[in-house]
């Protein structure tokens, strides 16, 4: 059996961390800034008009919904081009020919996205802060539904850099799927609001179950239970992870 080599995973998840530092002003001033807009739009002119949501002033009610929308796509995207951009250069080939085998190239690679990602969440929740009284019953669960559901993006992200064939591919998925599934799963509003037929058909949105579990560890209400939520949650994980693995055992668009 052979030894776990940290020091190609130190060196993948340096060299993409360093990618994320040189484009710092787009990977988290940007979205403190929309952050921001998102606050003085729904916040001055729904908040406004509607107090509270499940005894939660509107306000600090999409504080989840935007954290998760930010999530998701920054996991998607750091995870996607991180692996895309070695496949459209040819340098993945130095990657799969050094001594490093494909579970720590993953976790080189969605190391780095997921850490992006869960320090873009924890700026969001600050930047947030400013503007609204926060409240969070479950802090432990809180981080875990981050990580989790940060890891489990990335994952979903890496498969989609995988796949993608241009950059046009790599786009679609994000801006024409996980958005409008975020914007119509209860980032904004509770799906109990919905008429019963709508509300119905939202339990067939995987993002209600996302957004609803980590808004329960804030507030202790959710639209669904937080142990379904959880359940969801593991169950994309291991379908990701899944798909991760049969990737590097077949090889699938990595070697050709």
């Amino acid at each position: 059996m052979s030894r776990f080599n940290r020091y190609g995973v130190q060196a993948i998840y340096r060299f993409e961390m360093s990618r994320f530092k040189r484009t710092l002003w787009q990977s988290l001033v940007t979205p403190v800034i929309t952050t921001s807009l998102y606050f003085i739009v729904f916040g001055a002119a729904i908040g406004s008009r509607m107090s509270e949501v499940g005894g939660v002033p509107y306000g600090a009610f999409i504080v989840p919904g935007l954290i998760m929308l930010s999530v998701f796509t920054e996991s998607l995207n750091n995870a996607a081009f991180g692996i895309y951009l070695p496949r459209f250069t040819g340098t993945i080939y130095e990657v799969l020919s050094a001594p490093v085998s494909p579970m720590e190239m993953v976790l080189g690679y969605v190391g780095a996205a997921a850490t992006k990602s869960v320090l873009l969440g924890l700026v969001i929740l600050a930047t947030a802060a400013l503007f609204v009284p926060l409240q969070i019953l479950h802090p432990g669960w809180m981080l875990a539904f981050l990580l989790l559901t940060a890891v489990t993006f990335c994952l979903f992200g890496f498969i989609l850099g995988v796949w993608a064939n241009g950059f046009e591919q790599l786009q679609f998925v994000p801006m024409l799927i996980i958005t409008p599934l975020t914007f119509l799963g209860g980032a904004f509003y509770s799906i109990d609001m919905l008429p019963e037929a709508w509300r119905t058909f939202s339990l067939f949105n995987p993002a209600v179950y996302l957004i609803s579990g980590f808004r329960w560890s804030f507030y202790g209400t959710s639209d669904v239970s937080a142990g379904l939520s959880l359940a969801m949650t593991l169950g994309f994980f291991a379908l990701c992870l899944a798909a991760v693995v049969w990737i590097f055992r077949t090889g699938y668009r990595l070697k050709n």
